[in-house]
């Protein structure tokens, strides 16, 4: 089978691999589709995610979708040829969890990942011809549920957790800060759970338009001069970037929720915190999900279209363009995906 598979910095190779066949328990899915998310353009950039460094050669992609070609021995509920989609993680250990983080498996460590180099050996993702999963991973897509669109339930499931952490968002105004593909995600997500008005913030007018289509009601770009509006209940600050901590706390009511969705990065930054005491904010991390994946799912089958996310799409041979295409602020992408089967 073919593979995008990355070596080292800029090193992207579409490699001829020897086909997986399941074992007991085991479900053998045709990809049929992928989208890149910043861990992949990270491991291509720079032979890193955060803290996971590049050792050896590692097939990308975590968020894929496609068919079931073949079925382990035992494995019941599922049919070959099914429409699917994989939950990517994998506990290691026994599993257990302390009681004060019952059935927060997303905290739970280790884990593996599809395509991370969190491990040594490295878990190999998805972007390839065929992918093994347990059975307990894979989600059945609905008939109302492309595989195209099932690609995007992991990142959709990241940020339904996001506006699940401060409660109910029922008839309230929030705010997203950053409207790259997990921001653009986290507006639609919050639309869907019941928010009265979501305002986007960003420094691309292309990605404001993206998070229009997606449901903002209005949108701020603060590099033209925009400014964040005040006193917003519940703030969801999703570009990672440490210099927008500041405007984002202040726009954050006195006693309201920021929500931080992008990732901080894990050196020392230089941030304006002060409103976070004086205003007495409450600011929670989110980080990936539990099983909001199937949620995100069920979402997309009640008609939440994650569609004008895609801005870009490329075949399997052309994974290397697609990842450049991802890394190029010039570019006006916002999800790229690949079409591999």
């Amino acid at each position: 089978m073919r593979a995008a598979v990355v070596h080292a910095p800029m090193d992207l190779r579409i490699d001829e691999l020897p086909d997986p066949a399941p074992d007991a328990g085991e479900v053998l899915i045709a990809v049929e589709w992928g989208g890149i998310c910043g861990s992949d353009t990270s491991y291509y950039k720079n032979g890193a995610s955060g803290t996971a460094v590049l050792r050896h050669p590692l097939v990308l992609g975590h968020e894929i979708a496609g068919r079931i070609a073949v079925l382990g021995a035992g494995v019941t509920g599922l049919e070959v040829g099914q429409p699917v989609t994989v939950h990517p993680a994998t506990l290691v250990g026994d599993g257990v969890l302390p009681g004060r983080l019952a059935g927060r498996t997303n905290l739970y460590t280790p884990s593996r990942y599809f395509g991370s180099a969190a491990f040594d050996p490295h878990t190999d993702g998805g972007f390839s011809e065929f992918r093994l999963a347990r059975a307990d991973q894979v989600r059945v897509l609905p008939p109302e549920v492309g595989t195209r669109a099932g690609a995007l339930a992991e990142p959709l499931g990241v940020a339904l957790h996001a506006v699940g952490r401060p409660g109910k968002l029922h008839g309230r105004t929030v705010l997203v800060n950053g409207a790259g593909p997990i921001g653009s995600l986290v507006v639609a997500a919050a639309r869907f759970c019941g928010a009265d008005t979501v305002i986007a913030s960003d420094v691309s007018d292309s990605a404001l338009a993206i998070a229009r289509r997606m449901g903002a009601d209005e949108t701020v770009n603060v590099a033209s001069g925009g400014t964040l509006p005040e006193d917003v209940e519940i703030v969801f600050e999703a570009s990672g970037s440490p210099r927008a901590l500041g405007s984002v706390l202040r726009a954050t009511a006195r006693g309201g929720t920021l929500v931080q969705v992008g990732n901080l990065p894990g050196s020392e930054i230089q941030a304006v915190l002060g409103d976070l005491v004086t205003r007495e904010i409450t600011w929670i991390g989110s980080y990936r999900f539990v099983d909001e994946i199937t949620d995100a799912i069920e979402a997309m089958r009640d008609g939440l279209d994650v569609t004008p996310l895609i801005t870009h799409t490329f075949g399997l041979d052309q994974a290397a363009q697609a990842l450049d295409v991802a890394l190029d602020p010039s570019s006006g992408s916002s999800k790229v995906m690949l079409q591999i089967g």
